[in-house]
This record gives C-alpha cells, structure tokens and sequence, in this order.
C-alpha cells in the first residue's frame, strides 16, 4: 500500500524546485556514485568500460551489498544541495549495515578520498584501484569502517545509528546530523527505542538530527515490517514517537529528484525554526522535529531481472545482485548493461576524471560531509579542565578502620567535573545514577528531560531541560549517545549495574574494534576520549535482587580484547577510585572498564599511597604483609573491593592463629598488568611478576569475577601451577554479603582454609584451625538465615591494630 494514499502524512510540494539544468546535473552526479558504487562489486580491470567487458574484468569473488545503495546515493547528493545553499555543517551516518559503497562514492567523488588516500587519485588508474580495493582482502570491508572519510558509525551491527547521531547533535548547536535507517535496522530493538532520543535534544545548545528512514522494502530475504504495514499506522507510529514525517516515494528518478529536493529544504528550514525560536525565547520546548521517510526501489536503477526472477524492487537486490558473471555470459551482459546504463562516458573525461560541472557540485572544503572535522573528532577534542582528584581523598590515620562508598566519594569529584566542564562532559546512566551514589552531580546539573514536568518532580527528581545527565532505560540508547558523543570529540561516563553491562556487550566489541583499526593503521584520524565504564552494584551486593543479578562476566567480554584498546580497573577502595577515575578521563583511545561498589566500604590507602598503588597497577601492601625480609610461605592477592576485605579477613586470621606463618598480601588495581610484557608494555615483565608472586609458593588470589579470568591473564607465567583462583562459581540467591561470599567460596573462612590446605607445614599444625573456621562458615550461614543480616563481627570488621 502506497504511503501516498495517507492524505495526513507531509509529501514534497508538486512544484519544481529544481531548475532544469540543476535537475540534470544533480541526475547526472547520482549516475556517476551509482557506477562507482557498482563497479566496486564487480570490476577489477577495465574501470570506465572502454572496452566489452570480459571474464577477467571481473572479480574472482563478488562480494558487496548493492540494494541500498542508490537510495543512499540519492540522499546524499540532496544533502549536498542544502548544504551548499545554506552554508550547513553537516555529517552523514550510514545505518544500513553494508552501505560503504554509498559513501565511499561519494568520498571519491568530492576529492576526500584521494586526498588522504593518494594511490586512489581521481583518473582512470585511482578509480580502478578503488575498485579493486572494495571488498577484498587486506584492503575495504563493505561496512563504513574507520578507514572510510566522514564516517563514525562503522554499522556492520544493525541499530545504532540513531543513537550515534544524537549523540554527535549534543552541545554541537549548529550541527545537522543527517542519518539514513535502513528499514530492516528499524526493526531492532536498539533502534526501535531510540527513536525516544528526540525527548533529550535542547534545541538551545544542541545541534539537530534528521533522520531519513529508508524503505526500500526488503531484507537480505525477506519484506521489512515497516514497508508492509498500513500507511496510517506508520504515520501513527512516527508521530506517536514525536517526529513531524515527510515523504519522498516513487521509482522515477526525475520525478523523486524534484520531491527529494523540496522535502530535504523544508526540513532544513523547519529545523532552523525550531532552533530560532528557542534560541530566541530561551524556552527549548518538546519540539517535533522533521524527520523523512524515502520510500524507494531496492536496488534502484540496477538490473529489472536476471534468469526470469524480479531483483529490482526486491530482495534479490539486497547484496549481488547477479552471480556467476565469469563463466555465465548472459550474466555478464546483463551487469554490462547495467553500468553502461549510466554512461560513464558522459560523467568522467579521457582521463577518469569527473567532468568539471559535476566536480563542481558538492560542498568545498571541511563543509563536504565526507571532510567534515566532527567525523574525525579527535581534531576537535579539547582535553577536559579537571579538579585535582586528590582534594577528595578520604583522610584515614590507619589501613583498613573508617568506610565511604567509594562510588558516593567519587561523585563528589565528578560533580566538580560537569561543572568546569559544562559543554564537553557529560555523564549517561540507565536510571540508575542516584542508585550508584553518584547523586553529587546533581549540584552541578540535574538530568535532561524536556517532556513534560509535574510539580511534584521538584521534590528530588532532578529533571530540567538543561541537564547534562542522561537517563533513559535503555543501555543500548545510552551507549549509543556516549559513543557519538566520544567520536565526534567530547568526552563522558557511563555509569550501569554490573548485571546489565553485559546489554552493551557487542556494543562494546564494535567500539573497540574501531579503536584498535583507528589507533594501528589509520593515522589520519586523531585520538578521541577514552569510552568509560562505571560498573557497581556488583555481584558481590545483590541483597534481594538474587541470584539473576548476579553475573560478572562483562570482563570477559572486554578481556578479548587487547591492552592497546581495553583496560579492566578493580580500584580496591575509594581513594584508589578517585586515582583511576582522573587517569581514565585524561586518556585517549581506550575502553577504560571500572568496576567499584556502591556499599560502604574500608578505606585502605591514603591518597598519596593510593595514587603510587594505582600507578604501579599491582603492589605488594606491606601494612597487610608480614615476610619483610623472608621468603613467604603462601602469598594472598586480591582484584575488587568485596574480594580485598574478604583476603584482608582471611590473612588477619592467620596472622592471629599461626604467628609464624609468612604472608606477602598483593593487591591487583589493572587487571591487563598481570599479561606478560611481551605484547603491550602496560603488562608486568616476567622478574617483576615473580618477585610480587613468587615462583614456587601458593597463591590464594581472591578475584571479583568468574575465576578463569585470572587463569586466562596468567597462563604464561611461571608459577601458574600455583595460582588458585577463587571467584564467582554461580552461586547465590537472596544472600547476605558473607553468605554470599561462602557459597562461592570467596570468603574469609574458606580463603584461610585454603591457605592451610596449601601451607605443607600447616597441613597438620592447623587441624584445629581449620575445624574452627568451618564451624565459622556454619554459624554464619545459620545466623544470616535467622536474622536476615551478618553477624556484627563480621559488619563492622576492621583491619585490627599490629
């Protein structure tokens, strides 16, 4: 059913806006990206078809996606338009997750790619290294990968792509964000949520997203939802979302050219309006904004038909759309056909180049989308002014004696962050800020919410539309506006729960494997802010939440990654906290995960010792330590601040019971150090590993996560073989924090047990010990179940005075 029918929905004027001579040229532009764009799927040899083609000027491998390309060509070129006309700064997100042929055309057309690129030269010979290059190995993928000009959004997972451009729109005020979704993108979850972004953009100090939702009707083999549903439940679900939709449908391009046109400038000047008047009134408002809907043929201008089958406007479009072309000769005159259908003698002189009126279409300069600084936001990254972090030290007279919430003690200094940095910083939190304890912040800035506000939200909701908090309930939405934020050269935190990290998980892989492309091949493009992860409410505090709660393999997810990208921080308290925020937020180019309960917590190290300990990333702790100047007969190490109190437990019954026993305590603050030098020089040197661990003695290591983790960080060492890890074995319920600890064995009883067991000479000296310490677990367990709380002794315990 054609949209058309829905007299409701916004459609393009029938007037011409384009002149004649404008309308051929513009035509004439999207034939040559349209041949571009083809002949990278096909041709290795005979680049402007100066001769019949033969099977040798063919790939040996097709590979590419064809379908949605001319309707992203077609966008494009309208984009140019507008932009030379109204002097916009604007950038082009491509969702559709193989769209690269579409804008890499259009980076070669505008000069970008042969400017950064030199061997790819605008003639016959860099047109056909182009060529030859796409999708093949070593060399492009079919995603806008990093090495693509003006690209941020690689879009190789689908449904982030509004999500990315909202967040390159946040305190970019005269930036358009112009993003294509592909209809088949539109149906994922990510991408269906954020739609709700249009709820947090302050027309006052933001820039503006224009969103063109792209049916072209067809997955890689099947119909797209939103290009079969009835008309009216389009307009309905659009304008429910909050956005003002405008229609661009139809399959004759003269006639789409002229729609296209006037659809684009009347969202431009829409945009502008709504910008006007909240600048000019200083009230933001919720307005609705433009959005456009092209309704165009998959595959547009390719082959109708191949062997009886329709691809034009049809699935079959979506990738190849004709195979076999080296040994298929029909095949092969029909993929003849159509790109000579274009004329690329009529587009590209003797030479290869474009002709001089074309050439002479797009924007110039930094205004080409594909040469615009956003898109490679590191040259536009300005580093934040930050408050020295240790003038919020918790002062302490010894190791191990008062308690804060180290999350809460950092909110204090991130508070202090938002305020000195109040048009580049900010902080994104699935509704759980207030919940980490990081509330401080709301002293600087409250959150931003331009929907409606009741009068009783002034009683402790912190909403106002010119808060730089972000709260929305979708993990996905948020990492989405922190990476377009980070990308187009700002800088920020995401603050979740540890059991909903893992919602972002492949979110976090695609971010990071721009990273390490950005950071080991592409040298153009400048260093960004650091991606920061604020993991709390642990595993280890999941009082009544239970046992689904409770989950730490994020780590693991960001562990597959290497040190040149991926940091794991486990600050053991809340003064070595402050030490890894300030150091995660002045560094460029990494995933900087950090993970620090919310509960109240020891404090351990004063500020200067806090600073020197994270420096180092693993030291021994000589207050917790009694083999100064011996050889130690078991070592205790610890990575996490639930997992340091209870090893810090465990050595202090030790140290008490069997006096003679030689303890060196470790602590681990950067997970990544305890992987061998030999990759990345953040990792320890194998003399330095055995002199904190040891070479031949037990280690007791008391982790956060699951416990192969540190197996897998440490499999090369020397005394691996002794290394036992105790961690999380998925267990647990409604538990209470020791309860808890005990049924995964990460407990202060079980951990000295262990250690008994391990000691060959407390095998037998220790009976009596050990008997004690299970008849502990026992009567912790009994009394958590009778009371519903630990026992005193064990919630107010303190590293006793030696």
């Amino acid at each position: 059913m054609s949209l058309t029918q829905n007299s409701e929905l916004q459609t393009a004027s029938s007037e011409e806006t384009l002149a004649p001579d404008e309308l051929r040229k513009m035509d004439e532009y999207w034939r040559a990206c349209n041949y571009l764009c083809g002949c990278m799927i096909y041709l290795r040899d005979n680049p402007l078809l100066r001769k019949p083609l033969r099977p040798e000027h063919f790939k040996n491998r097709l590979l590419g996606h064809w379908g949605s390309d001319p309707g992203q060509t077609f966008t494009w070129i309208h984009l140019n338009r507008v932009i030379r006309k109204y002097d916009l700064d604007m950038i082009y997100i491509s969702g559709p997750g193989h769209g690269a042929p579409a804008v890499i055309s259009n980076c070669y057309l505008e000069g970008t790619y042969s400017e950064i690129y030199p061997e790819k030269s605008q003639d016959e010979a860099g047109m056909l290294k182009l060529f030859q290059a796409f999708s093949f190995p070593g060399q492009l993928g079919s995603h806008c990968t990093p090495e693509v000009p003006g690209s941020i959004h690689e879009g190789g997972e689908l449904g982030y792509s509004v999500s990315h451009a909202f967040g390159a729109a946040f305190d970019n005020p005269e930036l358009i964000v112009s993003v294509m979704v592909g209809d088949g993108e539109a149906e994922t979850g990510p991408l269906a949520t954020s739609w709700h972004s249009n709820k947090f953009l302050n027309p006052i100090r933001d820039g503006a997203v224009l969103p063109i939702l792209h049916l072209n009707g067809y997955k890689i083999n099947n119909p797209t939802i939103l290009a079969r549903i009835d008309p009216q439940e389009l307009l309905i679900l659009f304008r429910g979302y909050g956005w003002e939709p405008h229609l661009v449908e139809g399959n004759d391009p003269q006639g789409m050219h002229q729609k296209m046109a006037a659809t684009v400038e009347t969202c431009v000047q829409q945009i502008r309006e709504i910008q006007k008047q909240a600048r000019s009134s200083g009230k933001p408002g919720l307005p609705r904004w433009p959005m456009i809907i092209l309704r165009s043929p998959k595959g547009w201008t390719g082959p109708k038909e191949v062997d009886g089958h329709k691809v034009e406007d049809f699935w079959r479009a979506h990738q190849v759309p004709v195979l076999d072309v080296q040994s298929n000769p029909e095949h092969a005159q029909i993929v003849e056909q159509w790109l000579r259908s274009y004329r690329p003698e009529e587009l590209f002189d003797e030479h290869g180049t474009l002709i001089p009126e074309l050439r002479d279409l797009p924007p110039k300069g930094e205004r080409r989308m594909s040469a615009n600084p956003h898109a490679n936001g590191g040259k536009l990254r300005i580093p934040l002014h930050l408050p020295n972090f240790c003038d919020y030290g918790v002062p302490i007279v010894s190791p191990g004696v008062k308690k804060v919430s180290p999350t809460e003690n950092l909110g204090k200094f991130l508070r202090d962050v938002m305020r000195r940095n109040m048009d580049r910083f900010r902080v994104f939190s699935p509704d759980e800020n207030a919940s980490n304890r990081l509330q401080d912040i709301y002293e600087a800035t409250w959150k931003t919410w331009l929907a409606e506000i009741k009068p009783e939200d002034a009683d402790g909701t912190y909403i106002a539309p010119d808060g730089r908090v972000m709260e929305m309930l979708s993990e996905h939405t948020l990492e989405g506006w922190l990476e377009g934020y980070l990308l187009t050269g700002r800088h920020g935190l995401f603050n979740t729960y540890e059991a909903f990290v893992h919602i972002i998980d492949s979110m976090y892989n695609q971010h990071a494997k721009w990273l390490e492309k950005s950071k080991r091949e592409i040298d153009w493009r400048a260093p960004i802010s650091s991606l920061n992860l604020l993991i709390t409410s642990v595993v280890w505090r999941q009082d009544h939440n239970g046992f689904t709660h409770e989950d730490p393999g994020f780590l693991d997810v960001v562990s597959n990654k290497s040190a040149g990208v991926a940091r794991i921080y486990l600050p053991p308290d809340a003064n070595c906290l402050l030490s890894v925020a300030d150091h995660c937020l002045r560094s460029e180019g990494y995933v900087n995960v950090i993970v620090a309960d919310k509960q109240p917590h020891l404090v351990y190290l004063d500020m200067k010792a806090a600073v020197i300990h994270c420096t180092k990333g693993v030291g021994i702790w000589d207050w917790a330590s009694n083999d100064q100047g011996a050889e130690p007969d078991v070592v205790f190490a610890s990575a996490g601040d639930v997992m340091t109190a209870e090893a810090l437990a465990a050595v202090a019954i030790l140290r008490e019971h069997v006096p003679d026993l030689k303890i060196r305590f470790v602590n681990v603050v950067d997970l990544y150090r305890l992987q061998p030098d030999s990759e990345h020089p953040h990792g320890l040197s194998d003399r330095d590993f055995d002199s904190l661990f040891t070479t031949d003695k037990p280690v007791i290591f008391n982790f956060h996560g699951y416990p192969w983790l540190i197996h897998k960080f440490t499999y090369r060492r020397t005394n691996h073989a002794n290394i036992h890890v105790r961690g999380y074995k998925e267990k647990g319920n409604i538990n209470t924090p020791l309860e808890l600890a005990i049924q995964n064995q990460v407990d202060r009883f079980d951990l000295a047990i262990d250690a008994i067991d391990r000691v060959p000479k407390l095998k037998n000296s220790a009976a009596h010990l050990k008997e004690w310490l299970k008849a502990q677990i026992i009567e912790s367990i009994n009394y958590a179940y009778t009371e519903g709380i630990d026992k005193p002794e064990i919630r107010n315990w303190t590293w006793p005075a030696q």
